[in-house]
């Protein structure tokens, strides 16, 4: 295979937040039991910046978000990742424990680099019919639940050194490798809707060590996140030095 060319640094830009909430407020409450209301608890901090109506505005913004929960100190921890700089106003003081923390991002990425990571997940694979699949047709989308397939489905991700950003199967590639023994992979509860009836966001919490192997792809995926179910607080990776 001809080596792809993936020694460019590249810069990556963003504003980082993070907000220290109350799980004992009523708002904080049904964001936690709702992906419906997270996700507007997430675009209520990024309103203005997309004309109203228009198709995608988190997708138009890079509006990436994570959140986790810890039922001992009553708090749930959101981080929010986007192109645009957040006002969280709207978010009700009484549910916020601490003020908004913004985190101003600019760093070049070079191949070579290594980072410490974390990242939330929707892995989903395609199941195909047992019987042989007719030319054309598409597997059946079903969601891994075990850390094993999760774990599978992200080092289907990485990125040897000169191997190119689309792997087999159509398979969009991070820009990095990494040591899959050494990746840690946890099944988190799943999110799911009493608004729209039926829905459920599968997730699983993927950590470990990836070598940048191809800076502008590298960038690529923590711009714009990894994997489906983005507007559900999913595929937002943080990395670290």
């Amino acid at each position: 295979m001809d080596a792809h060319p993936v020694s460019t640094p590249t810069r990556f830009v963003a504003t980082q937040s993070v907000l220290t909430l109350d799980t004992r407020h009523p708002d904080v409450i049904r964001s936690m039991n709702d992906v419906h209301d997270m996700h507007r608890l997430v675009m209520s901090g990024h309103r203005g910046w997309v004309p109203e109506g228009q198709d995608d505005p988190r997708s138009q913004m890079g509006l990436l978000s994570a959140w986790t929960v810890n039922l001992r100190t009553q708090t749930l921890t959101l981080i929010t990742q986007a192109r645009v700089t957040p006002d969280w106003t709207p978010v009700p003081r009484t549910a916020l424990l601490q003020a908004p923390h913004l985190i101003k991002v600019d760093q070049t990425i070079k191949a070579g680099d290594t980072y410490t990571f974390r990242a939330i997940i929707n892995p989903i694979r395609a199941v195909m019919p047992t019987t042989g699949p007719k030319k054309g047709q598409r597997g059946r989308r079903t969601a891994s639940t075990s850390p094993r397939h999760a774990a599978e489905w992200f080092t289907q991700r990485l990125q040897p050194e000169g191997e190119p950003p689309i792997g087999p199967s159509g398979i969009k590639r991070i820009g990095a490798d990494a040591d899959p023994t050494r990746i840690t992979t946890t099944m988190l509860p799943p999110l799911v809707s009493t608004e729209k009836n039926g829905l459920k966001v599968v997730r699983a919490e993927v950590r470990g060590q990836l070598t940048v192997t191809d800076p502008a792809t590298f960038v690529h995926t923590l711009t714009e996140g990894l994997g489906k179910a983005r507007s559900y607080g999913v595929g937002l990776v943080l990395v670290r030095k």
